[in-house]
């Protein structure tokens, strides 16, 4: 199955949208060697039409992908705000031609003061987290 658009026309897409520039972490859920589900919170960006994350080079995510490239994502809920449940299943691949962390304009804004927080620059940053992950949506599903 190949990459699928969100459509935008409808409420449902554009609360999709809406997360995907918005939400500063992301659910990224990987298979591990035992076919067990491995969730865990990434930094991420929305860009041409692919979610964008950076990993060490050694995570753990990033052996699983090498071994099954089947991926989700979803965003989280509460009770008292945002209620949407997406769920976004996708193929990912490492982007061998992306820039680092710190050259992605779109990434450098949203989590400057993270990689801060972390005691980095930018570039100790790029370099640590220096795999880029591309996820391409096969699927989009969920409710409001």
């Amino acid at each position: 199955m190949g990459a699928v658009m969100i459509d935008l026309s409808t409420t449902f897409g554009q609360a999709v949208r809406q997360h995907l520039e918005t939400q500063y972490a992301v659910w990224l859920t990987t298979v591990d060697s035992n076919l067990a589900p491995q969730p865990r919170p990434v930094w991420f960006i929305w860009q041409n039409d692919s979610v964008l994350i950076f990993s060490k080079p050694n995570a753990r995510k990033v052996a699983h992908i090498e071994k099954n490239s089947k991926v989700a994502l979803n965003f989280n809920t509460d009770e008292t705000g945002d209620q949407h449940v997406i769920v976004i299943t996708g193929e990912a691949s490492f982007d061998m031609n992306c820039p680092p962390a710190h050259e992605v304009p779109a990434y450098l804004e949203k989590y400057k003061s993270g990689i801060i927080a972390l005691d980095m620059t930018p570039e100790q940053f790029s370099q640590e987290y220096s795999r880029a992950i591309r996820i391409k949506p096969t699927n989009v599903r969920g409710w409001e």
